[in-house]
């Protein structure tokens, strides 16, 4: 088994099925771009290990907590891990995580993104380790769609 694969593997933790989204909504795009050595994600949401939306859904300090949203946006990186095994077959062919673009549903009076989004980093940081995982990472507040807690797209450099 890869490195990467054992490790979650070790943690107890499953790749998701790609998202499952309701009759009639078009999304016309791939859910990871590969060019060259880089590879783009596309915005995930958390989802179950079947590809259904996870609950909570909601804003974060309102019907979320930032708890909660800490473990959404760690699904949501699962769900990037699923794609991108989808997109290059081997999780471990990733030299170098670039960049992460984290929004956050927030209510109007919830301003610490960061500490939601910190799921995301913390999770890639614990399989890949600071040389590989170490990324680049905004976090922002804003409406996000299907009523998500949080929705992040990334950036890897994979090797040739």
């Amino acid at each position: 088994m890869a490195i990467i694969e054992q490790r979650l593997a070790d943690m107890g933790l499953e790749l998701p099925e790609p998202l499952k989204v309701r009759e009639g909504l078009r999304m016309p795009f791939v859910w990871v771009r590969v060019r060259g050595n880089r590879a783009y994600i596309s915005g995930h949401v958390a989802c179950n290990r079947d590809g259904t939306l996870a609950a909570p859904l909601g804003k974060v300090g309102a019907e979320v907590s930032p708890e909660q949203g800490y473990a959404s946006a760690r699904l949501v990186a699962l769900a990037h891990l699923a794609s991108l095994k989808r997109a290059i077959g081997d999780l471990d062919r990733v030299t170098a995580w670039l960049r992460v673009f984290a929004m956050v549903n927030v209510a109007p009076s919830f301003n610490e993104t960061p500490l939601v989004t910190n799921g995301y980093s913390d999770l890639i940081l614990e399989l890949y380790g600071p040389n590989i995982g170490a990324h680049a990472r905004s976090s922002i507040g804003m409406a996000i769609p299907l009523n998500a807690p949080v929705n992040c797209e990334a950036e890897v450099e994979i090797d040739g």
